[in-house]
């Protein structure tokens, strides 16, 4: 119990048989001026009395000691009172009825505690980024054996005097990162699939195809996103989903995991607003434009440029489709010898592998580094209660889940988990997950406790059942 020999002082100086003594100047609370008020109220004796403007309590503060359950009880409540805001704002309001010693200290373990601004403050922690998935780094593989695919537009078409609309289908390499662009008429499953067995018939059978799942589907236009739920993702792993092709779906809202063909779809949109002779072409016009968009972006170098001419040209997408970066080759005689048949196919093999290894040698260094999630967090474990963050919503908006399950990497981090909420069970990545702290803490004082005269208060025990000769005090 805190403040016991001032208390005891200062009740002997009330007798007047016995000789007054003053608080030690060793007292935390000597240069207070302690006095007790006819209700045996610890307070400090300010100066400002006299002054007709301010009432008894903010003269006269309350003293209370700083790690009492009390005090705490008292500094929560006037948190909570202004709604858990401006804690300057809180701590004037406090100090204009009570003196507590090192209040700020004090207020910030009650913030720290409090289980709204645990909420209220609670942050992503986003895994460590990942390393490159094989798909990144197959080298010496065919083009477009690993495959992302995606939808954007739509683009207004003219046909005769009517106007329809039209979509695209991007499909990436995500080794080489060649693009191939195919129109898709309908948002539909069927044209889905036909635009796929479209690009597959000239790009030959992907190994793998990554996508964002049918609800996630991005693009400029609302009505893109609300038509592209309708696509029917079991069918289309049925249709291509085969010994030779398999289909692995982002889970929802994680962009980022689709950044390979996120970011080249922004490259096609800005070509295509550069070609685009009116913004209703016809549908003649469109496919030319989209096929020489598609030339571009496969042009573009994968490395920078090198200052010295005499190096070895600039590597591009287009060197492993066509064999050169803009598809140019020049003349040679063919001869239709054995002999000479046999050299063609070891030349044909001698530049693919010269374009390999300039892949390895100088475009795979450029991907190695992390941009950004450098820090490994604590992985999200099932149990744990979180926030899924949604940015289209105020955070008082966000909905409060727990973990059923988790899907961790080769690595430990957690990137994906499973998450039950009142509405539903949904499947999210991590760098969309906050953990909340709701863990009770072992030191926090049990509320049952009583008050002596003086102000203070001592725990009740099991074998004091007396009443005390001051005021109960109870705690809800």
């Amino acid at each position: 119990m805190e403040y016991v020999e001032e208390l005891t002082i200062l009740v002997n100086n009330r007798s007047k048989q016995t000789e007054k003594k003053q608080i030690p100047k060793s007292s935390a609370i000597a240069y207070l001026c302690p006095f007790l008020d006819e209700n045996d109220v610890l307070r400090v004796r300010g100066r400002t009395g006299a002054c007709p403007m301010i009432n008894f309590d903010a003269a006269n503060p309350i003293i209370l000691p700083k790690n009492h359950y009390i005090t705490c009880l008292i500094v929560l409540h006037y948190h909570r009172q202004y709604h858990h805001q401006n804690h300057n704002t809180v701590l004037n309001e406090i100090r204009q009825r009570y003196r507590i010693a090192r209040l700020k200290s004090v207020y910030n373990t009650i913030r720290k505690r409090c289980q709204e601004c645990k909420n209220n403050n609670a942050t992503r922690q986003p895994p460590a980024m990942s390393d490159l998935p094989p798909a990144r780094l197959a080298a010496y593989s065919r083009p477009f054996t690993h495959m992302g695919v995606d939808y954007f537009g739509p683009v207004t078409i003219s046909i005769g005097r009517r106007m329809e609309k039209r979509w695209v289908l991007i499909a990436t390499c995500l080794t080489v990162r060649a693009v191939h662009l195919q129109i898709a008429h309908t948002l539909s499953t069927d044209s889905c699939i036909s635009a796929l067995r479209n690009v597959m018939a000239r790009r030959g059978i992907p190994a793998v195809i990554y996508s964002d799942q049918g609800t996630n589907f991005r693009g400029a236009n609302r009505e893109l996103k609300v038509a592209v739920e309708y696509l029917d993702e079991n069918r289309l792993m049925t249709e291509f989903t085969t010994p030779h092709t398999r289909w692995s779906f982002n889970p929802p809202a994680a962009p980022h995991m689709g950044g390979a063909w996120e970011r080249l779809i922004r490259t096609v949109k800005q070509n295509l607003s550069k070609l685009l002779p009116s913004n209703t072409p016809t549908l003649e016009v469109f496919e030319n434009v989209l096929i020489e968009v598609e030339n571009v972006v496969n042009s573009r170098p994968l490395t920078g440029i090198p200052l010295d001419d005499d190096e070895s040209p600039v590597l591009t997408p287009n060197h492993f489709l066509v064999g050169s970066s803009n598809g140019l080759k020049p003349w040679v005689p063919f001869d239709d010898s054995s002999k000479a048949l046999r050299n063609c196919w070891q030349l044909s093999q001698t530049l693919a592998n010269q374009f390999w290894k300039q892949w390895l040698r100088d475009y795979l260094p450029t991907i190695t580094r992390r941009t950004k999630w450098l820090v490994p967090a604590k992985p999200i474990e099932v149990g744990d209660i979180v926030i899924i963050v949604d940015p289209s919503f105020p955070r008082n908006c966000w909905p409060k889940g727990r973990v059923i399950a988790t899907r961790p990497g080769a690595d430990g981090q957690v990137r994906w988990a499973t998450v039950q909420t009142t509405s539903g069970i949904y499947e999210r990545p991590a760098v969309r997950l906050a953990v909340l702290d709701v863990g009770v803490r072992k030191d926090t004082p049990h509320p049952d406790h009583r008050c002596i005269p003086g102000g203070s208060v001592i725990p009740a025990t099991s074998t004091d059942t007396s009443s005390p000769s001051g005021p109960t005090s109870t705690i809800p």
